[in-house]
Parts: C-alpha cells; structure tokens; sequence
C-alpha cells in the first residue's frame, strides 16, 4: 500500500488543476471528508480536492499517477464499510465528486437518463419523475448518497426485487483510468455484444481500477398504481411462504418485501417522532409488502386484498392493514426506513450486510440468533430488510443497561460468529454496502484463490502504481 507523503510542489500542481477554493487542506474544513456516518473509521488527508469536471479528474489522476500520490474517491460520504475514508497517515488525497453533479441528458424515449457521478440520488429520482420516469434505485441516504458512490459499491436498496441492484440500472459509464485517461463508455444500448463489459468492471470496485465521473442509467415506465401493505406474519418462515403466494397472484408486481422483527418495531415507536403501531395487538414479526404497475389508480387493491387472504387462509398472517392513502404509505414506509437510525438510541449495535438463499433466509436468521445470545446474553438481535431477495441487516443491539464501550469491542467476534453461519448457507458477507476496510481481511477466508488472484491481477494491470483507493478491497498482502 503505498503510504509516501506527496511533496508541497505536488500538492500546488494539484491545486491548480481545481482552482483557488476547490483544493481545501485545513483540518478543520477537511473534517466532514475524514470520517464516516457510524463513527466507526477516522482518518487524515494531505488535500481534498472538488474537481468540476472529468477533465479536472483526469489531470488530478495524471499527476497522482506520475507522482506515486494516492487518491481516495469519495461521494456523499455515506459509505458503511469505511471504502471511501483516508488512512490516518495523512499522505493521501481524498477526491470528492460532489461538484460534479450535472444532469447531462434525459431521454424518456429511451427511457435513460445521463448524470455526473457527484449528482444525488434523489435529485435523480426527481428529474425522471419530471418526465413521467421512474429511477427505482431508493435507499434510506438518498437525499445526501451521489450516484458515483452507489455504482462504486454496488447499492441495493428497497427495489432490487423488482428492479435489480445499481448494477442492474447502469448501462454505461464514463471513468477515469490511475493514468489520466478517460474512457467514454457512455453508450444507452441494451445490447452491445462487442467484447468484454467494461461497465460492471468498475461497478462495485469501490473506486480501486478507475474513478466513475459519469454514467448512463435506466429508467422505467412510472407505476400508475401503488398499494402497501403492513402485515404482521406468524415468523420468517411465513414471510418467505407469503412472498411466493404473493408473486404468484400479483403476476410479479411486488417491488418491497421488508421484515421487520419486533424488537425493531419497537424500536421505531419509542425513537422515531410520529411513529405508532399500524396493527392492534404485538407480534413477533411483520412484513411491509408493496405492489406497483398497472395502468391506473386502484387497481392493485384486489390483487393486494387477494394475497392477504391467501396468506390467512395459509395461517401465515396473523394481522394486516393496506395503506388507503399515499400519505398512508409513506407512514407505513417511514417504520422500516427509521430502523437503522434508531438503533443508536438504544445503544452500541454491530452490523451485518449479509444475504443468503432465500429459501434459507429463516433458519439463517435463528441460528445466528441463537448464536449471538449464547455468545452475548441478554444481546438483542435485530433481523430486518430486503427479505425478498435474500438481504438481511442482521444487527446486533446491546443488552439493556449495558456497557456500550464493552460492548463494541466485541464487534470482530460477533463478525465472526454471524459471517461463518452465513457462510455454511453459501451466502455473502456483503449484500450491498461493499468490502471496503471493514472486510477486506476477510476476503482470503470467503473468495476461491483463483478468484483472488484474477481479481489482483485485476487491480495491477489497471492501477499498476496502487494509487487508487489503497487498501482497500483486496487484503494488503494481496493488493
């Protein structure tokens, strides 16, 4: 990893290619780039600098490149694995996106909007809305997460049943090689079948092989139609079962399918101004269930009413509510996308963005909790998300009344603990937040050497100096 602290005279050749107030070295200003939304990763840069263009990017990467100076590619700073945080050291620039955030074209026609990569996930979501389109990337940081950030990690979200990660959504990019050079894939075709796809290279990489300053995404035909549903399920078992009744007789309208443990929910309710339960009575486990499509209003209530009677006929709801109104639904919606916030209120909690087949998703989810107790008495396990395909947020609370500080420090042990379950059901210890330096030592453990390998010669043959985003992904003795 390369740790060599760049000179004043390279420092000034960088700030001139961004110009005066874009190339910012106080600690004080470079703070909110220095460390990541948990708190869990602080570190240290030589510079920040905000280039306007990809040419600005291309000059930075050139000079980098030719200098040995180490570049961290940075978006809204909303990164949970520490990816796009600077070592301690200080001796690296971070390269911050967030200026380039132009919206270059939207063609409804051909359904694909091009955008910069600084541009913010929700202001996407608005301008394809403005022309009757729909972006269906959503996350709970889309009103500060950018787009390059959610190419560079792959996001997922609350859509991915339905729509696919940002893999899925991107058809083609504009990057910045280590050496300066840019390649202009910015083609909107469906089918190109001229070779390698460059493209899903670099999405996912987290900024290692190339720095994303541009791309083209896929739009969707806007639904006409929504309807929600707040069901409380008699266990994870029953939500996978009342997932495939619903595909069945919705002919595959559900775009949400969310699992909400209790704990969780009572989480919601006691942190989250406005919260109160939808359903009278407590349950163990709720499912929030969304349909979209259809030419008009109203006509998903039959289908959604359908799929609540089969599921009780089944005996796998105990209760449900549909939402009769969008302000209805979007209260129904805050109740799962509040969760992750409100679990700092109840203490230190230790993540996991794991997925695993879906079939296996419930024996998954108590057998780590069974783990976890044993492991931790009194811990509180809080299984919730995309159950529909295969991620879960398994997140661990600390006991009431506990020391939280004791507590974290259980954090690699815990890791480990839930990543080996998730492993004997052949699932991922990432399911969309990315490796970053939160799981990069643990890639030898979960990749084939094979794979390993290709991926570093990868990383060589793109980066031959290292200076893209070191450290990160590959394990340092394999970068």
């Amino acid at each position: 990893m390369i740790n060599k602290k760049p000179s004043d005279e390279v420092l000034a050749q960088l700030a001139a290619t961004v110009g005066p107030g874009n190339a910012i070295t106080g600690h004080d200003e470079m703070a909110t780039y220095l460390c990541e939304g948990r708190d869990r990763y602080f570190g240290n840069a030589a510079m920040v600098l905000r280039p306007g263009s990809t040419q600005e990017v291309s000059g930075i990467l050139e000079i980098a490149s030719r200098t040995g100076t180490a570049v961290v590619p940075q978006g809204g700073n909303t990164g949970l694995v520490g990816g796009q945080i600077p070592f301690e050291s200080g001796h690296e620039i971070v390269l911050s996106l967030s200026r380039l955030n132009r919206i270059r074209s939207i063609d409804p026609l051909d359904n694909t909007i091009t955008v910069e990569a600084g541009c913010v996930l929700a202001s996407v979501q608005a301008a394809a809305d403005r022309v009757d389109r729909l972006y269906p990337l959503s996350l709970g940081s889309e009103g500060s997460c950018q787009i390059g950030g959610n190419l560079s990690s792959n996001a997922g979200g609350t859509a991915v049943l339905a729509y696919g990660n940002a893999r899925n959504l991107a058809l083609g990019l504009e990057v910045v090689l280590a050496d300066g050079r840019i390649w202009n894939g910015l083609r909107s075709l469906r089918k190109d079948n001229t070779g390698y796809n460059l493209t899903n290279l670099f999405i996912g990489a987290e900024g290692t092989l190339g720095v994303i300053t541009a791309a083209v995404l896929k739009l969707f035909p806007k639904p006409r139609d929504v309807a929600t549903a707040f069901i409380a399920v008699a266990g994870p078992e029953a939500s996978v079962e009342l997932l495939s009744h619903a595909n069945a007789i919705s002919g595959g309208r559900v775009t949400g399918f969310e699992i909400m443990p209790r704990i969780g929910l009572e989480f919601v309710l006691r942190h989250l101004p406005g919260a109160r339960d939808p359903l009278s009575g407590e349950h163990g486990w709720y499912v929030l269930m969304e349909l979209s499509g259809g030419e008009q209003e109203g006509v998903l209530r039959d289908p959604c009413e359908r799929i609540l009677e089969a599921g009780f006929e089944a005996g796998l709801i105990e209760d449900a509510t549909i939402a009769e109104s969008g302000a209805q639904a979007e209260a129904l919606w805050s109740l799962r996308t509040g969760m992750s916030e409100v679990q700092k209120k109840e203490g230190g909690s230790i993540k996991h963005d794991v997925s695993v087949p879906v079939s296996k998703m419930p024996a998954f989810i108590r057998e780590a909790s069974e783990a976890i107790v044993k492991h931790i008495p009194d811990a509180r396990p809080v299984a919730f998300g995309h159950i529909g395909d295969g991620n879960v947020h398994f997140n661990v609370s600390q006991p009431i009344g506990g020391d939280k500080a004791a507590f974290l420090s259980q954090w690699e042990a815990v890791n480990h603990i839930v990543h080996e379950i998730v492993l004997a059901y052949d699932g991922s210890i990432s399911a969309e937040h990315g490796i970053g330096r939160m799981k990069r030592d643990l890639m030898p453990a979960i990749k084939d050497p094979v794979e390993l390998d290709l991926m570093r010669q990868l990383k060589s043959t793109l980066d031959p100096g290292g200076i893209l985003n070191p450290g990160k992904v590959l394990p340092l003795n394999e970068a």
